[in-house]
């Protein structure tokens, strides 16, 4: 009997088709500092290939050696991925190999190492072999590479959130993959660049508020660092501005008096309120360099100027800015306080026409009844804090000629129209107007009188002129 024996010799498995291996795309995450910073970024070692080889190919007789390349299939440029509009040029991003397998590959006597270059739609060498294969090789392993942007192309170029792709393909049929896209990744964000957080002006002049046009206050150059495109809101933080006067009075006036806008047409004027408001007339795109600068302004019409903003003291309201994105994703917020500083300040002045006060004394009523004159608006006033208005004369005599006489200043006596009161002349500060009240450019008639007693006191003196010298001032209360 024959035992029968059966081998089992292998499985075969036949396939009908081609293989194809998934290209192993690069990913290179742009930090948002290097972007906004504008200072160069450089790569940790990044593997784009793999060979389970160690020698490079060569002609016959292994001389002539085959360079390995690069080429971009898809054009000059790193494209968006949202659009093809969006694009960065090929320079932006350059490249240099790292290692082979964990060391630079041997460049023999007659090999290279290329510099730093970017990908190019004509095949770039990215190592140069030696000219035999007895020059050296290579290790297996991971082929890597080390990229940069350099701090230049920041500021030249706009970088979007998102990705640029470039696709890029090289020739050896050992490396894989053979195909792959090079990615650039842009982080979705918005940044102040601006870090005074108070603004502090001042008004020092009385003219500020003589001006017929709009006053601007100037909140300086405000600088946005953004790969996204946003719109600039605004609110005040309460619907009053806080009012400290000179003599630490407290009060409010209306934010509403206040308008926001900017220099140029970066922003739409509107009035302040205590919501948010969109005070951007269009998107504020992203540019290259990746910063849009612009000037804000606070807007005060001259009526509300001199109106809520002339008493001496401190106003102080805050502003709440925030930049968000286009698609509300993300935003950042900003705040300014803003301090007005409106300084004490008076002014008396005396038109030229008014500047002398005559009396004649030339009938007998004018020494028996006396004399009054009244000089219409003889002085204007100018005083943002409240105050009292005094006079005196330089003397407490009138003088002939330079010399002093005994006629007694005090039969001189002033008062102001729409006061009973009128107050002998002295070289000591009499008070003729009480309680006054911030006021710009304000005219007062003054009323001078020699009264009756003053007058016949002057009967039997030397027919001569007799003069003496008026000052007007104010104290602050």
């Amino acid at each position: 009997m024959k035992t029968m024996r059966s081998f089992l010799i292998g499985i075969f498995t036949v396939y009908c088709g081609s293989t194809v291996t998934k290209a192993q795309d690069v990913y290179l995450s742009i930090p948002e500092n290097n972007i906004f910073n504008r200072t160069e970024f450089t790569s940790v070692p990044t593997r784009l290939m793999n060979t389970n080889r160690t020698n490079w190919d060569y002609g016959f007789f292994g001389i002539g050696p085959v360079a390995p390349t690069f080429t971009s299939t898809s054009g000059p440029s790193f494209t968006h991925s949202s659009t093809s509009l969006f694009t960065l040029p090929n320079s932006v991003l350059l490249w240099q190999l790292e290692s082979m397998g964990g060391q630079l590959p041997s460049v023999g006597f007659s090999g290279s190492l290329p510099g730093y270059q970017s990908f190019s739609t004509s095949a770039l060498k990215w190592f140069e072999p030696p000219t035999t294969s007895f020059g050296g090789g290579f290790n297996r392993g991971n082929i890597n590479f080390t990229f940069k942007i350099p701090a230049s192309q920041f500021n030249a170029n706009a970088f979007r959130s998102g990705s640029y792709s470039m696709d890029i393909t090289q020739n050896y049929n050992d490396f894989t993959p053979r195909n792959f896209k090079t990615i650039l990744v842009i982080p979705s964000s918005i940044r102040w660049l601006t870090t005074s957080l108070t603004k502090y002006i001042e008004i020092s002049s009385l003219n500020d508020y003589r001006s017929t046009g709009t006053r601007v206050l100037s909140l300086d150059n405000t600088e946005i660092a953004h790969t996204v495109d946003f719109n600039l809101w605004a609110k005040a933080t309460s619907t009053n501005v806080q009012f400290t006067s000179s003599k630490g009075v407290p009060g409010t006036r209306s934010i509403a008096s206040i308008k926001l806008g900017s220099n140029g047409s970066a922003l739409t004027t509107k009035a302040l309120s205590g919501n948010f408001q969109n005070f951007s007339p269009a998107n504020i795109n992203v540019v290259a360099g990746n910063r849009n600068s612009f000037i804000p302004e606070l807007y005060v019409s001259p009526e509300d100027f001199k109106n809520n903003f002339f008493e001496a003291g401190t106003y102080t309201f805050e502003l709440n800015f925030n930049a968000i994105s286009t698609d509300n994703s993300i935003n950042s917020l900003q705040n300014t306080s803003v301090q007005l500083k409106v300084l004490p300040r008076s002014e008396i002045t005396i038109p030229s026409s008014g500047r002398n006060v005559n009396f004649n004394f030339n009938t007998a009523s004018h020494y028996t009844n006396g004399q009054s004159q009244m000089i219409p608006n003889q002085i204007v006033l100018s005083n943002n804090e409240s105050f009292e208005l005094y006079v005196k004369s330089d003397e407490n005599y009138f003088k002939k000629g330079g010399l002093q006489t005994d006629i007694n200043s005090n039969i001189l006596q002033i008062g102001l129209d729409g006061s009973s009161v009128d107050t002998p002349l002295s070289k000591t500060p009499q008070k003729i107007l009480f309680n006054g009240t911030p006021v710009l450019d304000r005219g007062l008639n003054v009323r001078y009188t020699i009264p009756s007693a003053g007058a016949q006191s002057l009967v039997g003196k030397e027919n001569t002129t007799y003069s003496i010298n008026i000052y007007y001032s104010f104290t602050a209360i």
